[in-house]
């Protein structure tokens, strides 16, 4: 019976990054002997095991056999004969085959220092293809490791997969479960490049795929190309470490331009209202948290509006407010404004330049929430049509006395 540490921490130490957490196979043990020595056993696919003192997972040596589509087609096989070796040749990349041994050694059968040194995202064996989610589990180390490029021949079965509806099989948990986490990653645009580049993006999130070709008014985004652009603004939160709501928003904000008529090219008309309804469409379909739809949406239907803040008069200011709903969530309008701001700086040339409309909107909100509705409620009566008119006309007033304008008065500045 020999314990391994595996996976992800034996890379990561090899790199010189943080190790989070560790990952340890068993060879040459059965499920009786591991309960004998204090193991408490959790798997219910295969033996795993919690560590009686670290509570660290623990998972016998094993063995899969594709039975079927799809990532849950699979016969597992474990016994104390399955080598450490065969446990390794399952995996998904080399760079994540290698283990440590209890005497310090490194096992590494399949060349994953060597791809670490040359920077290669390469499949361990043929058996890649019989999993989809090593697609996606691909994809997102390629956010995470922005610099390794995928090995050609991997690309290849890549590629195979896609043609051949593997990736067809992937149930929506499985599909959010890596997309968000790629989003988390330092580098996201990599993910979709590395998937767009398979032909799985035009599978799993055809609204975006779509957005690579279609043009945008050069005056205004002199990248030009809406994929393009959406890429940069995703990078563009990751680099401020914006929460995973924001970067979802961020990512979604424009798929309306991808329904743009032809004959309207290279502008988009009402892009947002067409933006809100696919954003609704790809947030159900992933099934998406709460927070992150919702965030989505706002930003899809209502960033148009945020960029022109400093044009809008107290009045204009204060019904964007309202309709963000930024009274009763307060919290609401930083994210909205993050996802904003990524949206203006994610422009080739733009990413350093001020975002004023922040601050206009922030102190509008903040004007706001010193009108007393409570009291304004006791004056007028019990009317509910003007009890909401006397609020918003006092919220007017506020923003419009904070801000040392008129109520219909805008601050004159080109629009996004």
């Amino acid at each position: 019976m020999k314990t391994y540490c595996v996976g992800g921490a034996i890379r990561d130490e090899l790199l010189g990054l943080p190790v989070a957490d560790h990952d340890w196979v068993v060879v040459g043990a059965t499920p009786e002997q591991m309960v004998a020595r204090g193991f408490r056993p959790v798997g219910k696919d295969f033996p795993v095991f919690l560590h009686p003192q670290t509570r660290e997972e623990h998972a016998l040596a094993r063995t899969e056999r594709k039975t079927g589509r799809g990532y849950r087609g699979f016969q597992v096989h474990f016994s104390p004969d399955v080598t450490l070796e065969d446990d390794l040749r399952r995996r998904d990349l080399t760079i994540n085959a290698m283990a440590r041994g209890e005497d310090g050694e490194i096992v590494d059968p399949y060349g994953g220092q060597r791809d670490l040194a040359d920077r290669i995202l390469r499949h361990v064996s043929e058996s890649f293809v019989e999993d989809p989610v090593r697609i996606l589990r691909l994809a997102r180390f390629a956010a995470r490791f922005s610099e390794f490029s995928v090995a050609p021949e991997t690309h290849a079965l890549m590629r195979l997969m896609v043609d051949l509806g593997e990736i067809d099989a992937l149930v929506p948990e499985r599909v959010w479960q890596e997309i968000s986490r790629g989003l988390m990653e330092q580098h996201p645009s990599r993910m979709f490049e590395v998937l767009r580049a398979c032909g799985a993006l035009e599978v799993i999130l055809p609204e975006l795929a779509r957005l690579w070709g279609v043009p945008q008014p050069t005056e205004n985004h002199p990248e030009g190309d809406t994929g393009v652009h959406v890429m940069m603004v995703t990078d563009y939160a990751a680099a401020r470490g914006f929460a995973l709501p924001v970067r979802f928003a961020a990512l979604l904000h424009d798929l309306g331009k991808g329904t743009t008529p032809a004959a309207e090219l290279p502008r988009h008309p009402e892009h947002e209202q067409r933006s809100v309804r696919l954003v609704e469409e790809v947030s159900a379909r992933l099934r998406a948290p709460l927070e992150c739809q919702e965030l989505a949406v706002l930003v899809a239907r209502e960033h148009g509006q945020v960029h022109r803040a400093l044009r809008l008069p107290p009045a204009s200011l204060v019904e964007l407010l309202e309709r963000l709903d930024v009274m009763r969530r307060p919290g609401r309008l930083a994210g909205i404004l993050e996802a904003c701001e990524a949206d203006y700086r994610g422009r080739l040339g733009y990413e350093a330049h001020p975002f004023p409309q922040a601050r206009r909107l922030q102190d509008a909100a903040a004007a706001m929430r010193d009108v007393d509705a409570g009291a304004i409620a006791l004056r007028v009566g019990p009317q509910a049509q003007q009890i909401q008119e006397a609020i918003h006309a006092a919220r007017v007033a506020a923003v419009s006395a904070a801000l040392g304008e008129a109520p219909g008065a805008g601050l004159q500045q080109a629009g996004k």
